[in-house]
């Protein structure tokens, strides 16, 4: 079984401010957000292969980053789409899953999170021994609101509320398999997608209604994997 770190790194991070995204902004060792994400991934002993889902505007930052720290599991560095499912979908794609002749899982990891350890990294990866569909989470610690029309509507307990992370993990063809239905075409060509659209930002999401029969399983999280989302994170 083959595991591939897919780091979705193909946002602008309009939220965090400036001209620069914010996957290349460098944190306190002077690393960016982004070397960071791969690092964790290039060091767990249960990554085979990395591929770096970049903004086309940014990919030859990325291929700087990989002289500079010699990644080793780096295979493909491949420009991303405007919407985050397009980028999983392009990760999909590359990988041409169909003719690998190997049982080969996906995790998709946020770029934005760089503080992922190698515990969940881990965790992850022992769970899909077992599962074809894997994510990380952690317990609400606030109280959580249902709204409509801008005034609550249901306060569930807070007891079966759980925070999403990342990565996300999925057998490679079962991921391929709900991208294919969510979009409504017979295969994840470029063709095939080029007219295609879903209001979705979780691959989670994909799998949980286009392949309902499909258990997601939940492994614990951590505080520190926290995303970078605005100036302040940084």
């Amino acid at each position: 079984m083959r595991n591939i770190a897919v780091i979705l790194a193909g946002g602008i991070g309009a939220r965090v401010g400036g001209n620069t995204p914010k996957q290349l902004l460098p944190l306190s060792d002077g690393h960016s957000v982004l070397e960071h994400a791969v690092n964790a991934f290039e060091q767990s002993p249960h990554i085979h292969e990395i591929c770096i889902v970049m903004h086309p505007d940014y990919i030859m930052h990325a291929e700087q980053m990989l002289l500079a720290n010699a990644w080793q599991k780096v295979r493909y560095i491949i420009p991303g789409g405007k919407e985050r499912w397009e980028s999983s979908v392009q990760a999909i794609r590359q990988l041409d899953y169909k003719e690998r002749g190997e049982e080969v899982n996906l995790l998709l990891h946020d770029a934005a999170r760089p503080f992922v350890s190698q515990e969940i990294i881990a965790r992850v990866c022992e769970a899909l021994e077992e599962h074809e569909a894997v994510t990380v989470a952690i317990p609400s610690t606030d109280t959580v609101y249902e709204m409509f029309d801008g005034k609550v509507a249901r306060i569930p307990q807070r007891s079966t509320i759980m925070r999403a992370q990342t990565p996300q993990a999925f057998r490679l063809e079962l991921i391929a398999e709900a991208y294919t239905k969510a979009l409504g075409v017979d295969n994840l060509s470029a063709e095939a997608c080029a007219e295609a659209h879903i209001p979705a930002t979780d691959d989670c999401g994909i799998v949980h209604e286009h392949m309902p029969q499909v258990p997601i399983y939940i492994v614990e999280g951590e505080e520190q994997n926290k995303k970078i989302t605005f100036k302040e994170d940084i």
